[in-house]
């Protein structure tokens, strides 16, 4: 079994374009969307980062089955775990049985803006685990004070939460944060890099009776040459490899490192264009891996033209 869920880049798109696509994925039939939650886009001509828990709230109503994964919400700088356990509360109050807190420790980007130091990454795991207590504390709905190495919380209380609490999945893209996943997590999400790696050690450390949600990128197009031009000018990260997508600091400077990268270094491994084959070829290639989630995020504008194709010829593959 597998289900087939749809990205909702809020990179690339504004809040009301982001709530008009959770809607039409819905429709489309996917079983879920996993939205994004950053302060800054990738690069300058993405052009959009709306904030997410907004975009959430139109979600909830204007769907009435699609499971939402926050994917990923940083719960350790930007914001504090104890504002995102009484957000995710209420997200899940709203959207009852339906809504998955995906939490991961964040990129340099999106955590740094109020002048905090970006730590090496067995910290941010650390603040990750601790975030995670702090959030699971708050969700029993009674009253905490809690004084831990890297967040307090005095006399605070979340009232307004769901009958059902939601599952909280971690990101990894490596075997230190794959193992936290399955030790605290309830599920595991991997942004497509070291995929198969880290989804090893989650099942190895005691995840293998969790979900495991896997994104791929593609780009849908009338043709080959027109998906593969679109991607490479509107998601260049895809050519960056290793920890560089954690460490820069701003737009401008990935917009650097873009010019470093060929077309080919980003569309390798993508499905491009109007052929079928490669997307479901994608897809059973990370359901060999072991994801029971895949998560296809469309790059560019096209994203109602790209749903109405996986309607038609990817989704009923996979029924």
């Amino acid at each position: 079994m597998v289900d087939i869920g749809y990205k909702l880049a809020s990179e690339e798109h504004g809040p009301l374009d982001l709530v008009c696509s959770a809607r039409q994925a819905e429709d489309a039939g996917f079983s879920f969307a996993m939205v994004s939650d950053h302060y800054h886009p990738w690069t300058t001509r993405q052009g959009e980062s709306p904030f997410v828990w907004g975009v959430i709230g139109g979600i909830s109503q204007v769907t009435a089955d699609l499971e939402l994964v926050t994917g990923v919400t940083c719960p350790t700088m930007r914001i504090h775990p104890g504002i995102i356990a009484q957000a995710a509360a209420t997200a899940a109050a709203m959207m009852p049985g339906r809504f998955v807190l995906g939490l991961g420790s964040g990129e340099n980007l999106n955590e740094h803006i109020f002048g905090d130091r970006w730590p090496p990454a067995p910290v941010r795991i650390e603040m990750l685990e601790e975030a995670v207590e702090v959030i699971r504390a708050l969700w029993t709905g009674s009253m905490q004070t809690y004084y831990g190495s890297f967040y307090t919380l005095e006399n605070a209380q979340v009232f307004s939460l769901p009958e059902i609490l939601p599952p909280i999945a971690i990101a990894s893209e490596g075997p230190i944060s794959a193992s936290l996943a399955a030790r605290v997590g309830d599920g595991f999400i991997n942004g497509g890099t070291n995929a198969e790696e880290s989804l090893v050690v989650f099942k190895k450390s005691g995840g293998d009776d969790k979900p495991a949600y896997v994104e791929i990128s593609v780009c849908w197009a009338e043709s080959e040459e027109v998906g593969e031009r679109t991607a490479y000018e509107e998601w260049p990260i895809a050519a960056n490899t290793g920890e560089l997508n954690r460490l820069l600091p701003t737009p401008a400077h990935y917009e650097q490192l873009a010019k470093m990268a060929t077309l080919e270094d980003v569309v390798e491994g993508m499905p491009c264009g109007p052929d079928p084959e490669p997307y479901i070829k994608k897809i059973e290639d990370r359901v060999r891996m072991g994801f029971d989630h895949i998560c296809i995020h469309q790059i560019g504008e096209q994203q109602k033209e790209f749903m109405d194709f996986a309607a038609a010829e990817i989704l009923p593959h996979f029924r």
